[in-house]
């Protein structure tokens, strides 16, 4: 037994939360060493679709020539619909909490179903320009699907496919290499910057709205993962441009700090709390330098150089620091 889970049973038994023959019976179980191979076997199935679907890209890409468009479609098509028809059949049907399933395949299904259509109608679209040249229907059109399958059978894996749809079809790049290059977009379109933000805010709106009607709360984690980096890292981007409306990112960037610092807490959701506090921190740092830039330091400049080891050890004392809290506090 760690000596965390020891101080977490000790502070149980000490709020008499739990009697002494309970807390017996923890301590014997704890000692028994037991581990769920759970998670490593989710691991092997998400590597195991991700394997899949690579592989049918690879068939494709490989063998367009030799079997044909229509006849790679087909396959895809029976793929699909088996798929799907194993989920509808083994699903419970949309409920508005949280579903529980018997099946431990099914949200695995219900993910390689998702990925083959976005793999289909891109290929439709690809091929065949079945939209012809409304090139966001190819992108709007799965992501649709995808919500729907993430709230029908309750999926959060595909519920991530479908919002990371839902970016790119506003136009956002989700590729890290993207987002912190000096050629993204959000340097070179400032309304691209306004409608992430936009997104963001509304992504927000939603988890609130789905709390109020108690609709898939569960998803909140998701929506407000995306909501924070898609508005930290757009505001970010836009401090360090040479317009005064760095300003104005500035507060957007100040505020969507408080709420999810608030709301981490309420959640206790520390992934949260954690990007958070990194997104401030640099954001906190540029609107130093910035504010610099208007000083003239003179002859302190060998002072100023003296203090910043001093300022780095303290920022990386105080976040540990608050990490420890948080986690005290939501232990509690």
């Amino acid at each position: 037994m760690t000596q965390f889970d020891e101080q977490a049973s000790q502070g149980l038994f000490e709020k008499n939360l739990i009697t002494e023959n309970q807390f017996q019976e923890i301590k014997e179980y704890r000692s028994l060493n037991i581990f769920s191979l759970n998670v490593e076997l989710k691991l092997l199935l998400s590597i195991s679709v991700l394997m899949f679907t690579s592989g049918i890209g690879i068939l494709i890409y490989d063998n367009i020539d030799s079997i044909g468009h229509i006849a790679l479609l087909a396959i895809l098509f029976v793929l699909i619909c088996g798929c799907f028809y194993y989920c509808f059949k083994n699903s419970k049907g949309f409920q508005k909490t949280e579903t529980t399933t018997e099946s431990h395949f099914l949200e695995y299904i219900v993910l390689t179903a998702n990925v083959l259509t976005c793999i289909f109608i891109g290929y439709l679209q690809f091929q065949y320009e079945v939209f012809g040249t409304h090139y966001g229907l190819a992108t709007l059109v799965p992501t649709i699907v995808s919500f729907f399958c993430a709230y029908y059978f309750d999926n959060k894996s595909v519920l991530t496919i479908a919002v990371t749809g839902l970016a790119a079809y506003v136009g956002l790049s989700v590729t890290p290499q993207d987002i912190f290059n000096s050629n993204n977009n959000f340097y070179d379109n400032q309304s691209l910057s306004y409608s992430a933000i936009m997104l963001g805010f509304l992504l927000i709106l939603w988890t609130v709205y789905s709390f109020r009607i108690n609709l898939k709360t569960h998803f909140a984690l998701v929506y407000l993962t995306f909501a924070l980096h898609i508005i930290s890292i757009a505001s970010i981007s836009n401090m360090v441009s040479e317009d005064i409306i760095w300003l104005l990112f500035s507060l957007i960037l100040a505020g969507s700090s408080v709420y999810f610092y608030k709301i981490s807490h309420q959640l206790k959701a520390i992934s949260l709390y954690i990007f958070m506090i990194v997104y401030a921190y640099i954001g906190i740092n540029i609107f130093i330098f910035r504010i610099f830039e208007h000083i003239d330091f003179g002859d302190i400049w060998v002072l100023f150089i003296m203090i910043l080891p001093v300022y780095f050890i303290g920022s990386i004392v105080l976040f540990i620091k608050l990490i420890k809290n948080f986690n005290k506090e939501i232990a509690e």
